[in-house]
């Protein structure tokens, strides 16, 4: 018997002759914990960033409860307090 093309060959359904059954289980697992790694991935990240922004908070109230001059001993006017602290996120 001649097959015209490969969906002759194989039936609806039926696997690919190269497709190795028993490592589908190693496949689906590599998957999950590709998945699980990238949740954590994400919540180990928004938790630095957090921690980022709470230090530079506490920063900028460090700061802002100096006296005009110690400000000017330091080079920075209290109008600028937050551009100091945040000088490496944007440019302004």
């Amino acid at each position: 018997m001649t097959y015209q093309n490969t969906s002759e060959q194989f039936p609806a359904g039926a696997t690919d002759p190269g497709t190795n059954i028993a490592a589908l289980p190693l496949s689906i697992a590599r998957g999950v914990l590709r998945f699980v790694g990238s949740f954590f991935g994400g919540i180990w990240t928004s938790m630095m960033k957090a921690a980022e922004a709470s230090s530079r908070v506490h920063q900028v109230e460090a700061l802002q409860a100096k006296s005009d001059e110690e400000l000017a001993r330091m080079g920075i006017k209290r109008d600028m307090i937050a551009h100091h602290v945040f000088r490496d996120l944007f440019y302004a």
